[in-house]
């Protein structure tokens, strides 16, 4: 391979490569989506709008959620996970509360995006509707409340962009928390934020129990029903040593 880079440059620090060097492996080629919103070519697409074949009910089963015009909707029959596992990725997934409002606080267009099955950012219609702050829309639930509120109305639709690092643990000790930087509408919410542990309600979360490396997305069945459309992630990974 030509050198396009230069060989006489002083090393990085903690580095085989120079600053500039030539010989430096080239970043994997992948191809980005129409639209930022749409999935580049190495994305696992988790929902098209067609199916519910990439989903099952929490524990198996068919997720009985209803599909049509291209989106899901709740149908109280309980939480669905994805089939595929992910640690580390990034998530594109678009969501829309109801657009007649029923409800106040934490009973209106509640539902939720569980990464690993165990950590939750909440889906909510937070749009001039009062609750708890750890439990507003794009909050890390009962963690840290989203830095500002970005809610379009209700009836519209809203989007998440999420990148998750899967805690660290070395036997049962944890070395690395998990990991949070979320985007609500194209506006940061949360930036590279350290979970507490898995998320729960009325109760301090904790890495007491270690658990695996991956998991499935959850999609919280809360008796409203949400709409999700357009879901996509990506494994992220360290392409330099792949």
């Amino acid at each position: 391979m030509a050198n396009v880079g230069y060989d006489h440059t002083p090393f990085l620090p903690d580095s085989e490569w120079r600053v500039h060097d030539g010989q430096r492996p080239q970043p994997t080629v992948i191809s980005p989506g129409a639209t930022s919103a749409d999935a580049p070519s190495d994305a696992i697409v988790l929902f098209d709008g067609t199916d519910l074949s990439n989903w099952q009910k929490v524990g198996g089963g068919n997720p009985g959620w209803k599909v049509e015009n291209g989106y899901m909707e709740v149908t109280r029959s309980g939480d669905i996970v994805s089939k595929a596992e992910f640690g580390d990725c990034q998530l594109h997934l678009e969501w829309a509360a109801p657009a007649e409002v029923k409800g106040d606080s934490q009973g209106r267009g509640n539902s939720g995006v569980f990464l690993m099955g165990l950590y939750e950012v909440q889906v909510l219609d937070g749009y001039e509707n009062l609750t708890y702050a750890d439990g507003l829309t794009g909050a890390i639930y009962g963690q840290y409340p989203p830095k500002v509120n970005a809610c379009r109305q209700p009836g519209e639709w809203q989007t998440y962009d999420i990148v998750f690092e899967a805690p660290r643990y070395d036997g049962d000790d944890l070395t690395s928390p998990a990991y949070l930087t979320v985007f609500l509408n194209g506006i940061l919410l949360h930036n590279r934020q350290p979970a507490q542990g898995p998320t729960g309600h009325q109760s301090l979360s904790s890495y007491n129990s270690p658990h695996g490396p991956s998991g499935p997305l959850k999609l919280q069945d809360h008796g409203d029903p949400v709409r999700f459309r357009n879901i996509w992630m990506r494994h992220i990974k360290d392409y330099d040593e792949a």
